[in-house]
């Protein structure tokens, strides 16, 4: 090997030569190697996701892909350290692209933190009847950036996810049982248990009113010109709206049917003649 190098004159680039093959070497071993790890990293966190029902998988596969091209960008930062790059100064600048890229994407970088939170502690899931950003709606996706909702009247509609997170939100499917308030009013001149015992005997007819708990039915405020009850059937969650929706007519009804006065606000007026 040495009579071939000397018949080329390439002697004295033979030590360049080997550190250069040395290098290329070890950068092939520290990308395989980085490749292998990154891969790894990105299968373990993925497969953490996968194996508790309770976590989402979305959150861990953004998670994984995170780790893995951290793993790579310092896989490729030794790689160019091992060629004899100083890396000091592509490290400083990637963090400079890195701080413009962030306040002009300030907005989106909001909504993937909030997103992240929401997918960690899960406030609601797909699927939950939710009231959030003023917006009522059913879940059908919630993903890093958006939480998306359908209308009753199926209007879509995309909320971004920093509007969320850190304000009310109320989920009505958390609880598997809902009570569902109502209210009649009554003229003064009915007998209050005569009322409570009509629209005690709708709620028990009821196909998705519960037994246990029971029903509360009360007189809840002594009104201008009526006795207001205040009614509160039990029903599973499905079946929330069935009953808001189908007790007020039957209520109703049943109180036309015994000659129970519904009153409608009025107002008297007295006039004086002068002498």
């Amino acid at each position: 090997m040495q009579e071939i190098m000397d018949s080329l004159g390439l002697s004295e680039y033979l030590p360049a030569i080997m550190a250069g093959a040395t290098n290329v070497l070890f950068a092939i071993v520290i990308l395989i190697v980085g490749f292998y790890i990154a891969g790894k990293v990105n299968k373990i966190i993925c497969n953490t996701g996968a194996g508790h029902p309770k976590l989402d998988d979305t959150l861990f596969r953004f998670l994984g892909s995170l780790g893995k091209y951290i793993i790579l960008a310092f896989v490729v930062i030794a790689v160019l350290n091992r060629f004899g790059v100083q890396t000091a100064s592509i490290i400083a600048l990637l963090g400079a692209a890195g701080l413009a890229v962030g306040l002009a994407l300030q907005g989106a970088l909001s909504n993937l933190a909030a997103g992240v939170m929401l997918l960690m502690f899960r406030p609601y899931k797909v699927g939950d009847f939710i009231d959030v950003a003023n917006r009522f709606g059913n879940v059908k996706e919630i993903d890093l950036f958006t939480t998306i909702l359908q209308t009753f009247d199926n209007q879509q509609i995309i909320i971004p996810n920093s509007q969320i997170w850190g304000n009310q939100i109320i989920n009505h499917s958390y609880h598997s049982v809902r009570g569902v308030d109502m209210h009649f009013g009554v003229a003064y001149k009915e007998n209050t248990d005569t009322v409570r015992k009509v629209i005690n005997a709708v709620l028990a007819n009821h196909d998705h009113i519960l037994k246990d708990p029971a029903a509360f039915v009360e007189v809840e405020t002594l009104n201008d010109s009526s006795v207001d009850f205040l009614v509160r059937p039990f029903c599973m969650g499905e079946h929330y709206f069935d009953v808001l929706y189908s007790v007020p007519e039957q209520i109703k009804k049943a109180l036309d049917a015994e000659g129970i006065e519904i009153p409608f606000p009025h107002r008297k007026l007295i006039i004086e003649k002068e002498s």
